[in-house]
């Protein structure tokens, strides 16, 4: 059987860190690993008679990481906040302790500057002093990490960051021992080197953690939607309590003003509801005893008392804050190959370095030591596997975080990526592009128009089509009596059938018609102008003879035709899917500008022109809200769900629309553009960086302290593109 485990990892520094934990993660048996370096944590799938989530927390802490289980959030954005604070002081002392060191370096420019040089900062054992503390306090956490990496038979950053800091170091306190036994020895000092870079490799790491916060705002805004407290009721008495402590069942207070806490049902009273944060809805929705709440919406103006049904991590918001969650910690196919090249990265930089050297000793500057040991510094310094690992979660978790707060939430980043590559998009009708609530408009009756009404909605009062409900409605205005049914059943695609005293009466389709073979072709007129106007018609009959013709129009969304036209400006082909008849589904189009239709389709079969479509070679989502739809939506390439309509078509859907509103399908598809182009930005810069900056470092034509400082604010870079993604226009 398979377990979740959700772990929380400190410790990891770059991308070669997390690919490391995945792969010996996924060695173990029956365990299945996806380590998010961003969001620092890792999902864990496991086979429960094969391994223990001991047994793997155990071999991440053996790789020199440290892991447990997911902390509540405010206790890890506590410790986030305490680990900010730290990096703050100990790169506050690491200049307080570098700066003299830099000012030294300008001893060493070509120009003269003019500069009071102290003799006090050119002593070699004084800056000894100083950068000493910076080496190995402020850089001890280097040393520690390179230490596990190597132990584990891996390489990342750290190991690169503790070679070039230490082979600058060690040298320069080898040339001042010289000084010891040759008083007036000249001694090459590196010191400044080794102790800038790690000042600057520490403001990188600070920026980085101050922004990789700001790639969570997203989560931050959901959970400020959350009650605080609830107003429990008690032997009479009201009393405020924790929103914790809220059980199934409790009976609540909710007063005007106040956020609904928990998912309920109303017991006493009424008011208007702004659902506006899970709808999209502005407009408040009046609610009364029997009609259920959502949790954390708005209660505008009257007292509302309540039955607790779902609380904790089974709320509405609750649900929503966990997919968006494990979107941003999902991992998309194009991370692949950061994840692949990051695993050679490090001893491939390490052997390009010492090649570096050895050809500068001999070849470039024979015998100069501290030339070829500067550029072999640079290049490993210069390198860094950060923003590669970096540049594809930070994008997904803005990308993601963005389209929740639109109301769009994709189940994880292989669907934010995949949605970009979508050609055709498939709408059911009933519920999706019309909102399902379908009215009566025409009524005809061939005979006694009493009887045949009495017998229409008797027969449809069994069924729980959205059609049936309009008729029964349509039946009640009328003031129509009902009489007892003795059997009914529901053709899908067809109609219903029901028998009533010693007669059989039909409802439905002209297949339900030919199938009861029951002729209809003299009374097609009227059926055919209900059609063209857009209307679903059906016949009446009793026994074998046409009675009478009812004809339900549902209106059109009001976004309908701006999806549509939204649609086709990204160049994506748009088609309705329907149980309707062509001539009524056109009509239907045409109101909405969509130019392919599939009409008169089985439940059942909604699934089978999807993959007629996909074996076409194209890419397709299919929008649908209701349980006959969930197969279609599991079939597509992307399937999308109308926040509005079943579990059952949510649960199956790629991406979920909060609310009604169809113009969030084309800006999914939009922002997942923009996502991928964003991601691609950070590819691209990640790996030119590299690719330019080692060859640049090699040949000698960069500092080590400047290429530390490049390095350090790669991964800012990345970050901060990302973080472009919040700003963006969809």
């Amino acid at each position: 059987m398979k377990e979740q485990l959700k772990l929380d990892i400190t410790g990891m520094t770059c991308a070669a860190c997390s690919t490391r934990i995945e792969k010996v993660l996924n060695k173990m048996n029956g365990v299945e690993a996806n380590v998010n370096l961003a969001m620092e944590s890792a999902a864990i799938s496991y086979e429960k008679d094969s391994v223990t989530s001991t047994e793997i927390i155990a071999k991440i802490e053996k790789l020199g990481y440290h892991a447990k289980e997911k902390e509540k959030r405010e206790e890890k954005q506590q410790h986030k906040e305490e680990e900010i604070k730290q990096k703050k002081q100990k790169f506050l002392l690491s200049v307080v302790l570098s700066v003299p060191l830099l000012y030294t370096m300008l001893a060493h420019l070509p120009i003269e500057l003019g500069l009071p040089m102290p003799h006090l900062l050119m002593n070699p054992w004084f800056q000894f002093l100083l950068a000493t503390p910076v080496q190995f306090y402020i850089g001890g956490p280097f040393y520690i990490a390179a230490y596990k990496s190597l132990r584990s038979k891996s390489a990342n950053m750290d190991v690169l960051v503790a070679l070039g800091t230490s082979a600058a170091y060690f040298y320069s306190l080898a040339e001042a021992i010289k000084t010891i036994k040759h008083p007036f020895y000249m001694p090459h000092l590196y010191f400044e080197t080794s102790s800038v870079l790690i000042t600057l490799i520490l403001l990188g790491k600070l920026f980085e953690t101050i922004a990789k916060g700001r790639t969570t705002a997203a989560i931050s805004t959901l959970l400020n939607l959350q009650a605080k407290e609830a107003t429990i009721l008690k032997d009479g008495m009201e009393q405020r309590i924790p929103i914790e402590d809220v059980k199934a069942g409790d009976q609540l207070v909710v007063k005007p003003g106040e956020k609904i806490p928990v998912d309920g049902c109303i017991i006493q009273g009424q008011s208007s509801i702004d659902e506006s944060m899970i709808t999209g809805e502005s407009i408040p929705v009046e609610k009364t005893t029997g009609d259920n709440i959502i949790g954390s919406t708005i209660n505008k103006n009257g007292t509302l008392t309540m039955t607790a049904t779902k609380v904790g991590r089974d709320t509405a918001l609750a649900g929503i804050i966990r997919i968006v969650e494990e979107a941003q910690g999902s991992k998309a196919p194009i991370q692949r190959l950061a994840d692949t090249i990051s695993g050679y990265f490090v001893p491939v930089v390490v052997a390009i370095s010492i090649l570096t050297f050895i050809i500068w000793y001999f070849f470039i500057d024979p015998a100069d030591i501290p030339s070829a040991l500067e550029t072999a510094i640079a290049v490993l310094v210069i390198a860094c596997p950060c923003s590669l690992g970096l540049a594809t979660p930070t994008s997904i978790m803005v990308g993601t975080g963005k389209a929740a707060e639109m109301g769009i939430l994709f189940k994880g980043g292989e669907h934010l990526e995949a949605a970009h590559k979508i050609h055709s998009i498939v709408f059911d009708k009933t519920g999706t592009i019309t909102k399902g609530e379908p009215v009566v408009t025409d009524f005809i009756a061939y005979q006694e128009e009493k009887k045949v009404l009495q017998y229409l909605v008797s027969a449809e009062k069994s069924s729980e089509h959205p059609l049936a409900d309009a008729i029964v409605r349509y039946g009640m205005e009328k003031r129509s009596s009902t009489l007892p049914v003795k059997r009914f059943k529901a053709i899908p695609g067809y109609g219903i059938e029901a028998k009533i005293g010693n007669d059989e009466v039909f409802v439905g389709t002209r297949k339900l018609m030919n199938l009861k073979s029951i002729s209809y072709q003299e009374l097609e007129n009227d059926l055919l102008r209900f059609e063209t106007d857009g209307k679903t018609a059906m016949y009446i009959a009793i026994n074998d003879q046409i009675v009478g013709l009812v004809a339900v129009a549902d209106t059109v969304k009001e976004t309908a035709s701006l999806a549509v036209r939204q649609l086709r400006e990204l160049g994506i082909e748009v088609y309705m899917l329907t149980g309707d008849n062509e001539r009524t589904a056109k009509a239907i189009a045409k109101q909405v500008g969509i130019d392919h239709v599939i009409a008169e389709v089985l439940p059942e079969e909604k699934a089978v022109h999807v993959k007629e479509l996909q074996s076409k070679g194209l890419k397709v989502a299919m929008v649908g809200d209701g349980i006959n739809d969930a197969p279609a939506l599991a079939v597509a390439d992307i399937g999308i769900a109308i926040g509005t309509g079943t579990d059952v078509a949510i649960e199956a859907a790629d991406i979920t629309i909060l609310g009604g509103d169809l113009t969030l399908t084309s800006k999914a598809i939009s922002l997942s553009k923009k996502t991928m182009k964003n991601i691609r930005q950070n590819l691209f810069w990640a790996l030119i960086y590299n690719t330019a900056g080692i060859p640049i470092a090699a040949l000698g034509l960069l500092a080590p302290w400047v290429a530390g400082a490049a390095m350090a604010f790669s991964s800012v870079s990345v970050v901060t593109n990302a973080l472009r993604l919040k700003k963006v226009k969809i």
